[in-house]
């Protein structure tokens, strides 16, 4: 008799080696059960967003920076975020926390596991499963280094002349990286750079492993995995290694042990693709992740208020239909990352890309690129503050007016179906740091800066301030969201036709009771809407949102 894992591992290894793999597997998810704690409630609603932070997003002098983090949102944000996605807190060497050195370990400098659940008690956690790769600084690969069992066999490596010529991958240094061992030197698939070793899923001893630690971060009160570029995790040399089969496998098998050991803690994919490809790990509705990231929003979001026409947004959302009721989207504008190009690929001409590039550099900002198979390189994200993106720093514009188009752009992320979710900058109004870039030399680091609480909270306090300004107008907006079950995410959505400078979208609640038209103008000129025989005059960028 199969068990919910066998066809998935048959997938990925073959029937005689999964039929080795699998009682090792069982026995893992038996060491889990009882030991993960359950919540009282674990569906979604209206009432739930995500604030996207780093572990020592905030600090204050002598104290743990999870502690000061967990302090401030407990001040400042219960009531209007329900959950924190925590980014990586582990040890780490690089990518701000994404080359994990100890998989197992809360870095000493941010707090402890006390600090992480002490977090996990108040807020619903989203932790990083950083699956594709680890840190070359890091224990195992140390041990790889010197040819010790069974970390010899933890990475992927290449040797003789393997067909790399179709693989697609968001960077632009090298493939393969040289590293001296004790048994010689080995060539090291490494991704997304050198310091970010890929891990070898044809070795069985490391999907257990991963298993077993991303079920140790539900022991610790996560209620949402994020599998952080797992589009990437299995390589065949001559394809793309890139969504291969065994990747959704992989993603199933996951959920199967979810499901069994901890069916509250939902799965996150991270797949910055082009959006029919990200749409894929939905699986059938059933097997995959239940929330996938909306990665073309934020670009799309961007592309609307420049050109002030809301037409390639609105036939894009008009589109939007989860699988199942199990399912939803993951919205966002900003996150840590840049704004991704290729979720718009196919849905943006790519002259409209090449203006959004053009924009964001004219606002400062920096442009990433990918290596493309043919050995050329294009665009693959744009570096810069959210709302720098959309208010150049430094135009001769009042302050209203860049507050106002950046309200009127987070409203229509927290208008769509689907679960919302605020990176912290966002949240507070921030502007890009190109100090950081000078500084660390990465070009994300424009979006990664560490704040003194005392200094926000200062600027937080004076309502003249932009950070106020924005703050208290976000506060708003997820005060109007909580509180009509319209914006439920397994609610209704129909995008309505309401001429190019209006996004307009009619939410409906799930029983068909409650029911929210949001307005959005998208331009600095006046508009005007009409609906159910009412004309709905609209100031520049305003937002409305009025019960049906």
């Amino acid at each position: 008799m199969h068990s919910p894992y066998t066809t998935n591992l048959v997938q990925i290894y073959g029937p005689e080696r999964a039929a080795q793999v699998e009682p090792r597997l069982q026995a893992c998810v038996a060491r889990s059960r009882g030991r993960i704690p359950v919540p009282a409630e674990s569906g979604w609603s209206e009432r739930d967003a995500l604030l996207i932070a780093y572990p020592d997003q905030l600090r204050a002098p002598g104290e743990a920076p999870l502690r000061t983090l967990a302090e401030f949102c407990r001040d400042r944000l219960t009531g209007l975020v329900s959950g924190i996605h925590l980014l990586p807190f582990f040890p780490w060497s690089s990518d701000d926390g994404f080359a994990v050195k100890d998989y197992r370990a809360v870095d000493p400098h941010l707090g402890s596991w006390a600090e992480v659940e002490a977090l996990a008690g108040g807020f619903r956690l989203m932790v990083d499963g950083v699956v594709n790769h680890a840190s070359t600084g890091g224990g195992w690969f140390q041990a790889f280094l010197r040819d010790e069992a069974p970390y010899r066999d933890y990475f992927l490596t290449v040797s003789g002349e393997a067909d790399l010529s179709r693989v697609v991958r968001p960077r632009t240094s090298p493939l393969l990286t040289e590293f001296a061992t004790a048994a010689g030197g080995r060539r090291v698939w490494t991704t997304f750079g050198p310091d970010q070793a890929d891990l070898d899923y044809h070795n069985p001893d490391v999907l257990l492993d991963m298993l077993a630690i991303l079920l140790s971060y539900a022991q610790h009160g996560a209620q949402f995995l994020r599998l952080d570029a797992i589009a990437y995790l299995w390589k065949e040399p001559g394809t793309t290694c890139l969504h291969l089969p065994q990747v959704h496998a992989f993603v199933r098998l996951l959920r199967a042990v979810l499901d069994e050991a901890a069916p509250h803690v939902r799965l996150v994919t991270e797949t910055n693709v082009p959006h029919r490809e990200n749409l894929a790990y939905f699986g059938n509705g059933r097997d995959e992740a239940q929330l996938v990231y909306n990665f073309a929003l934020p670009p799309l979001v961007l592309h609307t208020f420049r050109t002030g026409d809301a037409a390639a947004l609105s036939h894009w959302a008009a589109g939007l239909e989860p699988p199942s009721g199990q399912t939803t989207f993951l919205n966002f504008l900003a996150s840590h990352d840049g704004i991704g190009l290729n979720p718009v690929r196919g849905i943006l001409p790519e002259a409209e890309i090449a203006a959004l590039v053009g924009q964001a550099q004219a606002h400062g900002g920096l442009v990433s690129y990918k290596g493309d198979a043919g050995g050329g390189q294009s665009p693959y994200e744009l570096n810069v503050n959210y709302f720098d993106a959309l208010s150049a720093p430094g135009a001769d514009e009042p302050l209203a007016v860049q507050v106002g188009r950046f309200l009127a752009a987070q409203a229509i992320l927290l208008a769509l179906r689907g679960v919302p979710a605020l990176y912290f900058h966002s949240l507070f109004g921030s502007r890009g740091w190109p100090e950081g870039v000078q500084r660390s030399g990465s070009k994300r680091a424009i979006n990664r800066q560490k704040l003194e609480r005392a200094g926000l909270e200062a600027e937080l306090a004076d309502p003249g301030s932009r950070r106020a300004q924005v703050f208290e107008g976000l506060r708003s907006l997820l005060e109007m969201r909580r509180s009509s079950s319209a914006f439920h995410p397994d609610g209704g959505q129909e995008v309505l036709e309401a001429g190019p400078g209006v996004f307009a979208v009619l939410r409906t609640s799930p029983d068909g009771a409650g029911r929210m038209l949001c307005l959005q103008n998208v331009t600095a000129r006046p508009q005007a809407v009409r609906f159910a025989n009412t004309v709905v005059p609209l100031a520049a960028y305003q937002t409305r949102w009025s019960p049906q």
